[in-house]
């Protein structure tokens, strides 16, 4: 009878570790995907004021001064939102594996 109760107890422990984890990930997921539609929209508004202002360059130099302008901000945005999304990942897999980590500090 020990043995059930103990292989119970075990199996209840299993579950409710996987049932946080996909919680975790569930959540992380959510965040993440979230992240990359608010960046995507941003992007792709950025870019569209961007071509607004080049085509209502009155000179060339003034278009290629827009352009420029638009490409480092573009590029220092994305930058920012790799090491975002990067920290975002780093901060599910730590989620994802917090039930298994405490599982295995029972057992050593």
């Amino acid at each position: 009878m020990m043995n059930f109760d103990a292989t119970s107890k075990m199996t209840k422990e299993a579950m409710d570790s996987m049932l946080t984890t996909y919680s975790s990930l569930t959540k992380g997921l959510q965040q993440i995907a979230g992240e990359a539609a608010d960046y995507s929209k941003k992007s792709y508004e950025d870019g569209a004021a961007a071509v607004e202002k080049i085509t209502a360059s009155k000179t060339l130099d003034k278009a290629f001064e827009v352009q420029s302008d638009y490409a480092k901000t573009a590029y220092e945005g994305f930058v920012a939102q790799a090491n975002k999304m990067g920290e975002l990942y780093v901060d599910l897999a730590k989620e994802a594996y917090k039930p298994f980590e405490q599982a295995v500090s029972k057992v050593g």
